[in-house]
C-alpha cells in the first residue's frame, strides 16, 4: 500500500529543485499536493503535471509566504479545493544576503528572515489550526540547512533564518506532541537544484567545493524527497523533534585539518 495514501500535502515552494522533487515523490505515494509557487509558473505548471501523471489530485497557487494574509488566504482554499492538510512541507525560501553583517541591509536581511522563518511560522500557525479542529494528527517538515548549525561567513541572515527554524522545529515538537502532529527538520547540504546551479555546473567551484564533502557530489532532489516521504509517512510516527541532515558527510568534515 502506499505510504501516503489519501493524505493531503501542502509543499510550498514546489515549482522546481527540492519541492518539485517531494511533490512528484508523495503522489507517488497516494498523496494529493497543494502546490504553491511564487513567480515560477511554469516551473509550478510542470510540477502539477508530473503529479497528474501519477493519478493524484493536486492544485496550483501562487503564494507569498511572507504575508500572513496571503497564507491564510492560501490554506482557505487548500481546503475548499482539496480538504484539510494533513502534512505540510516549509520548503519555500530564499538565499541572498552576500555580505558582511557590517555592510548588511536592514531590507535584506528582514527579507531573508520574513521569507525563511515567518514563512514557515505563517504556514505552521494555519495548519496547526485546521489539525486541531480536526482532531489532531499530522505531519510538519521544516526544510532548514545545514547552516541551521554551521556558520558561513557573510551569510548571517540565512544561518539566523535556519538556526531559528530549528529552534521553532523543537518547540513546536513539545507543544504538537499531545495533538500527535510530528515535526522534524530536514537539513540539506550542498544539492543540486535551480538555487545552487551555478555552483554545481562550474568546473572551478566544484573543484573547490566539492573536496568538502566526502562523497565528492551535489546531492539530487529526489534523495532528499525520499527522506521527506518517510517522515509524511506513519513509519515516522514515533519521530519527532529531530533534525535530518542529508550532506554527502560535509558535517562530518567540517573542523578537519583543525
Amino acid at each position: 500500500m502506499p505510504k501516503l495514501a489519501d493524505k493531503i500535502a501542502v509543499i510550498t515552494g514546489s515549482d522546481s529543485g527540492m519541492g518539485q522533487a517531494m511533490a512528484e515523490e508523495f503522489a507517488r505515494e497516494g498523496a494529493s499536493i497543494a502546490i504553491t509557487y511564487h513567480s515560477d509558473r511554469d516551473g509550478a505548471e510542470e510540477t502539477h503535471r508530473r503529479v497528474a501523471s501519477t493519478g493524484q489530485r493536486a492544485s496550483l497557487h501562487q503564494l507569498g509566504v511572507r504575508d500572513e494574509t496571503s497564507v491564510a488566504s492560501f490554506f482557505e482554499t487548500v481546503d475548499r479545493e482539496l480538504g484539510t492538510p494533513d502534512i505540510l512541507v516549509n520548503n519555500a525560501g530564499v538565499g541572498g544576503g552576500d555580505a558582511p553583517v557590517a555592510d548588511l541591509r536592514t531590507e535584506e536581511f528582514d527579507s531573508i528572515i520574513k521569507a525563511d522563518l515567518y514563512g514557515p511560522f505563517f504556514c505552521a500557525r494555519e495548519f496547526i489550526r485546521r489539525r486541531r479542529a480536526a482532531g489532531g494528527k499530522g505531519k510538519i517538515i521544516n526544510m532548514t540547512s545545514v547552516h541551521e548549525a554551521i556558520p558561513s561567513p557573510q551569510h548571517a541572515a540565512y544561518g539566523a533564518a535556519k538556526g531559528g527554524l530549528l529552534a521553532l522545529t523543537r518547540s513546536l515538537s513539545l507543544e504538537l506532541a499531545p495533538m500527535r502532529i510530528n515535526v522534524n527538520a530536514i537539513a540539506p547540504g550542498l544539492i543540486r537544484t535551480p538555487m545552487t546551479q551555478k555552483r554545481t555546473d562550474d568546473p572551478a567551484t566544484r573543484r573547490k567545493e566539492l573536496p568538502h564533502i566526502p562523497w565528492r557530489r551535489p546531492g539530487e532532489p529526489w534523495e532528499v524527497a525520499r527522506l521527506a516521504v518517510y517522515l509524511a509517512s506513519d513509519d515516522a510516527d514515533y519521530v519527532t523533534g529531530q533534525s535530518f541532515t542529508i550532506d554527502g558527510g560535509l558535517e562530518m568534515n567540517w573542523g578537519q585539518g583543525a
